[in-house]
């Protein structure tokens, strides 16, 4: 008898054995790639995956001995030997299913799959090939789609979306036999209310509604009209829709119509930012009744640890099921951020890309679709177009600011490798601008940080938006004795902004004072209605968004709600390079669309105009598309896209502040808690992200530390000098060391 896992048992009645294990993965996966039509591949790839156990050196390492054996790379021989050209991509998922995707031929971390190819392997025992039945060849299904211009990106994604089937089904199988083993019980995983139940509560909720103003009447035509395409065939959608016009829920409204209409599974919401992850997921979680909590699962990188924690096996670590529906999206709402979205489509690592199967046959929301960043454009269109083409993906582009991210044959207005076939959902897109329309936009030129000052006092009710976190905080200062002052930024907590836009809200309502500094989070979809903003120099996306926190509700007339760009005079304040490259763009836009600087037409002429001084090399600035087509079958360049393909730059990381009782009380719960995910929830609203400098320089003035480092490493990390942190401010680690002259007080 062969055997795939085994327990402390000498005799080994309860050892999983081989055959059984290969014959589950292999039925999980070919379930999971039913989804977009390639069982038989699956399949093909979990009976192989563990091949190399069929070894007497693997048998004896599970029996005790010291031996490191590859059990993984005899399998990828064989899928590449029998198998044809889908053999070849079996290969690489085969041989990652550990490690992860290696490059096809040049060096990397993980050894390409040409050098494992040839290494000398363990030799099988031929019993393997009476007990595995395998395909007499494979082929592509018959719907799948081809683009000459990108073949082997084609041939790359399907190679991830087979690997997410594989490690998905490896992981669930090994983890069911150890859960069962030790507490008799595999582990409950994804289920939640179906989508009709789901679209029953939202239909419920939203019939509360009353058309009481004539913005409140627009919404409800909105909303009708948007449902109203819900049958319209699987494919590439946009909603154009101006700020303000309800473009959260009628999205949700019509993701639900159109899965239930034509069979999808869930729905998936992309959102840039990680404060509206956790916005829009409490908005969707009221809409949803008593459904919410169990259908709406938020996925975001703060608290994303790839593998186990330090020191344990990965059947052994402390996880639960929100971790675990996490790791695989099985629930029926996802709502999650671009970058773990997008960096999943490209990744090589098991724990990143085995929920990519789920993506199949879903339909995926991208909220403020302009905000994907200029350099990995090219590709992330790719993707998408993909996931459209041969995934049974619905991808809605939704946005107030439309990017001009559609192909066609007019080469004057089209973006190469772009969206073809585009469907608009919402109902006359510049006719809405116009019954929307309720700022006037103006340039007012150069200004230094004082005459900012006394623009802020000169009304009672302002917001400030600038480009950098240091400029608020000075700006700030200079005003913070003024009556109704206030600071928000990323360096506080998203518990400690939503009381402070508490307090904002309130003072408006009221007609107080109410002096706002702020950074451009406040420009991402926060309820605020303010009678003028000023907004420094920035893309006219950006501005667009700045100018849906005036007068959003239209309660005051357009001449008397005021929109006032700017540029800073103090070049320490100056945008990034390519914020300032955003800026210019807007500057000529603007100066051709002086009379409706935030028309249809000027958003459009300001994307084109971007994406053409852009031009195709700097939108696909590592080139990864043609490194892809250049890598053909045996040189896919799986690592190299994944180290690439990063969204942001300087990676950041999150530093638990504690705040308030329900923080502090959550960091004592990490000290004996099994499972975390609902630690992890509680906590993530009292993060920030640091910068990795700044971060640094915490650690090592010792003002931040590990909870619980020998359970959960570094997942946790929280600010232990606490002076740090104010409560007008935020957290401060340009002087980590610095601490309030109380706390020296014994």
């Amino acid at each position: 008898m062969l055997y795939a896992h085994s327990t402390a048992s000498s005799d080994r009645h309860d050892w999983q054995t081989l055959s059984d294990h290969l014959e589950t993965v292999a039925k999980l996966a070919s379930q999971r790639a039913e989804r977009f039509g390639m069982p038989e591949a699956a399949y093909a790839a979990g009976l192989l995956h563990d091949l190399g156990k069929y070894s007497h050196e693997f048998q004896r390492r599970l029996q005790g001995a010291a031996l490191r054996v590859d059990h993984a790379t005899a399998g990828a021989a064989v899928a590449k030997e029998r198998l044809g050209p889908l053999g070849h991509l079996l290969a690489y998922a085969i041989a990652g299913h550990h490690a992860g995707l290696a490059n096809g031929r040049d060096a990397g971390e993980r050894t390409p799959l040409t050098n494992r190819l040839k290494a000398d392997l363990p030799e099988l025992d031929p019993c393997w090939q009476q007990a595995l039945t395998l395909p007499a060849q494979l082929r592509p299904p018959a719907h799948f789609t081809l683009r000459r211009d990108r073949g082997f990106f084609q041939y790359a994604f399907l190679t991830r979306m087979l690997f997410s089937c594989l490690v998905d089904a490896d992981f669930i199988d090994t983890e069911n036999f150890y859960a069962l083993h030790e507490k008799g019980l595999p582990h409950s995983r994804g289920g939640g209310p179906g989508l009709d139940v789901l679209r029953d509560a939202l239909n419920a909720h939203l019939a509360a509604f009353k058309a009481d103003s004539d913005v409140n009447r627009l919404r409800g035509e909105i909303l009708t009209h948007v449902r109203n395409q819900a049958e319209k065939a699987p494919g590439r959608f946009t909603l154009t829709v101006p700020t303000g016009g309800g473009k959260t829920l009628a999205s949700l409204a019509f993701a639900l119509d159109h899965a239930i209409a034509h069979g999808m599974d869930r729905v998936i919401y992309v959102i840039p930012f990680t404060s509206i992850v956790e916005q829009n997921a409490a908005v969707f979680r009221r809409a949803l009744g008593e459904h919410g909590e169990a259908a709406v699962l938020e996925h975001h990188s703060a608290f994303d640890a790839d593998g186990s924690a330090s020191g344990q096996s990965r059947t052994r670590s402390s996880i639960d099921k929100l971790r675990r529906d996490s790791e695989n999206w099985d629930a029926p709402i996802i709502v999650t951020t671009t970058v773990q979205f997008f960096e999943s489509l490209f990744a090589a690592k098991t724990s990143r890309c085995r929920k990519l199967h789920n993506i199949a046959g879903s339909v995926v929301i991208l909220d403020e679709a302009q905000t994907m960043p200029l350099p990995l454009l090219r590709p992330s269109v790719a993707a998408l177009d993909e996931l459209a083409l041969n995934y049974r993906t619905s991808v809605v582009l939704c946005t107030a600011t439309q990017p001009a991210l559609a192909e066609t044959d007019d080469p004057e207005r089209s973006f190469v490798g772009g969206l073809r076939d585009l469907h608009e959902l919402a109902p006359c897109p510049k006719k809405l601008y116009r019954q929307l329309e309720r700022v006037t936009v103006r340039h007012v030129g150069t200004l230094d940080d004082e005459t900012l000052r006394d623009e802020l006092l000169a009304t009672e009710q302002t917001l400030c938006i600038v480009n950098n976190r240091r400029h608020a905080r000075a700006l700030f200062e200079a005003m913070a004795e003024q009556p109704g002052a206030y600071h928000l930024t990323t360096s506080m907590c998203a518990v400690h902004r939503r009381q402070v836009l508490a307090e904002i809200r309130q003072q408006l309502k009221d007609g107080r004072p109410c002096r706002v500094v702020s950074t451009s989070l406040i420009e991402a979809g926060v309820d605020v209605d303010f009678p003028r903003v000023l907004r420094a120099e920035a893309g006219l996306d950006a501005i667009a968004q700045a100018a849906g926190r005036c007068n959003r509700e239209g309660k005051r007339s357009k001449a008397d709600s005021e929109v006032r760009i700017f540029a800073t005079a103090n070049e320490e304040w100056a945008p990034p390079p390519e914020l300032k490259q955003f800026a210019q763009v807007s500057r000529e836009v603007l100066r051709s669309h002086r009379d409706d600087p935030l028309s249809l037409d000027a958003i459009d002429a300001y994307f084109r105009l971007l994406y053409w001084q852009q031009g195709p090399q700097q939108l696909d600035r590592h080139d990864l598309l043609q490194l892809i087509e250049h890598g053909r079958l045996d040189g896919l360049p799986f690592e190299t896209l994944e180290q690439k393909f990063r969204m942001i730059e300087n990676a950041q990381r999150a530093v638990i502040i504690p705040f308030d009782k329900t923080a502090r009380d959550a960091l004592r719960e990490l000290s004996y808690a099994e499972g975390v995910g609902g630690i992890a929830r509680k906590l993530q609203p009292y993060t920030v992200q640091v910068p990795h400098q700044g971060f640094a320089a915490l650690e090592r003035a010792g003002a931040i530390a590990a909870i619980e480092p020998d359970k959960f490493g570094e997942q946790f990390i929280v600010l232990i000098n606490e002076d740090l942190y104010d409560k007008r401010l935020g957290l401060n680690w340009s002087e980590p060391t610095f601490r309030a002259s109380e706390s020296n007080i014994w």
